[in-house]
């Protein structure tokens, strides 16, 4: 599947397309069923001779009559559905016009383009009516609109303009986060037909898209697996970009991803998420950073789960062929790792337990120096969990690990106290697991 400008067709995200919208196709269905009374806005002279000859047409027509009535004049049809979405306020017809447009785009994902040209001939944004939109109260209103505007920014020639496409990332980032919404998998949708393009994917890591997308998952016993496949798909298209992923490795995935893979019983979820494990360990550039997501797949106990999925029988050549690779590339990562290879990434990583190297005095005399790499990195994340974990296990690694530094590394003393390390071990002399107290 190739990584350039747009990912293939998947033949997955389409299947899954009604089911992922279908709270949105429902109603959808049934606003399709209503009847307008175009006459009664001429009437009302809500609506011109013009757009209601056009309008009436269309809104009758098959897909061939609909097709002639477009390409006999493009920019009447764009003029005309935005002529009725700046005019009409009432939410059953708005509701009507916006589904009228979408269908129309989908038989032809060409037509944005004419929305596209239309806007630029009159110096607007073909955004703005969009977006506006997104501001209403009814909310198949407020989704169906989002979905007409990944649909333009998808399908056109040209890509979104920066300002705008950060303004519609950003709301669809914040939706994902609304804890009751049901038109959560619309959103994901949006998501999963905006990331499929190179451009949109930086930007969205600019928004801080991914944390989002994390924290949603951590739930994922929440949420279904319809949404956590369409979440793993948008990683899975982020994974495809070497500079993502490697940041990508910064947010602590593996541990929520790991979890989702051991409890899953659909095979769809269980195939993105070995397509999102490939990726980390494929398409970074450096090695540091295979050899960090390798250590913290192997520490997650995935090769366990690779095992048991390997003794499954699949229909889906592809999964088998991604169960054995990723094996196959995780023995190898833990043959060549050192002992301060595994200490470096459980420290990154947040999890710290009571692995063998934290207890050889072999270990610290030979790397506590190494501690003062990069600026003093590790130290400054043992120092912040020791601030912000209340975690009993970790804190007790964490000021153990402090005390090895200090007792092996000459002026290790000094640097802890500068660090303000010295402090915070001293007021866990006090906490209330002995084990913490002990360290």
């Amino acid at each position: 599947m190739s990584s350039g400008g747009r990912i293939g067709d998947i033949q997955d995200l389409e299947k899954g397309a009604r089911v992922a919208t279908s709270v949105l196709q429902q109603r959808a269905n049934d606003v399709r069923a209503n009847v307008v009374n175009w006459k009664s806005y001429l009437q009302g002279q809500m609506i011109s001779n013009e757009v209601y000859n056009f309008i009436s047409n269309f809104d009758k027509a098959g897909v061939e009559e609909r097709s002639n009535l477009i390409s006999t004049n493009p920019m009447q049809f764009a003029a005309i559905f935005r002529n009725l979405i700046d005019k009409i306020a009432k939410d059953q017809t708005l509701q009507y016009i916006l589904t009228m447009l979408d269908d129309a785009l989908q038989e032809d994902q060409t037509r944005v383009d004419i929305f596209k040209e239309y806007a630029k001939k009159r110096k607007e944004s073909v955004w703005q009516p969009f977006f506006h939109m997104l501001d209403r109260s009814d909310m198949f209103i407020v989704h169906q609109s989002s979905r007409i505007v990944a649909k333009i920014a998808c399908w056109s020639k040209e890509l979104m303009e920066k300002k705008s496409l950060q303004s519609y990332l950003i709301w669809l980032k914040d939706r994902l986060k609304e804890p009751l919404n049901e038109y959560h998998s619309t959103v994901a949708r949006c998501l999963q037909m905006m990331l499929r393009v190179d451009a949109y994917r930086t930007v969205f890591v600019e928004v801080d898209g991914i944390s989002v997308i994390a924290s949603v998952l951590a739930g994922h016993e929440k949420i279904g697996f319809q949404i956590v496949y369409q979440l793993n798909f948008c990683l899975w298209c982020l994974t495809f970009s070497p500079v993502l992923v490697e940041r990508l490795n910064k947010m602590n995935l593996i541990p929520v991803l790991a979890d989702i893979l051991s409890s899953t019983q659909r095979e769809k979820v269980t195939r993105i998420l070995l397509a999102v494990f490939r990726n980390m360990l494929e398409k970074p550039e450096d090695r540091t950073v295979t050899t960090d997501y390798a250590l913290s797949m192997v520490r997650c106990k995935v090769v366990k789960q690779l095992e048991l999925l390997e003794a499954r029988k699949w229909e889906d050549p592809d999964l088998e062929d991604d169960i054995k690779w990723i094996s196959t590339k995780l023995d190898s990562s833990v043959q060549d790792l050192s002992s301060f290879d595994e200490y470096v990434s459980e420290v990154k990583s947040g999890n710290l337990e009571w692995s063998p190297v934290h207890r050889t005095d072999r270990f610290w005399r030979e790397n506590a120096a190494r501690l003062n790499d990069k600026n003093y990195e590790l130290l400054k994340i043992l120092v912040r969990l020791l601030e912000s974990s209340r975690d009993p296990l970790v804190l007790a690694v964490a000021a153990h690990d402090i005390g090895e530094y200090v007792r092996y590394y000459p002026r290790g003393k000094h640097i802890i106290e500068q660090l303000g390390a010295k402090q915070l071990v001293m007021q866990y002399l006090t906490h209330e697991d002995p084990n913490v107290r002990y360290e």
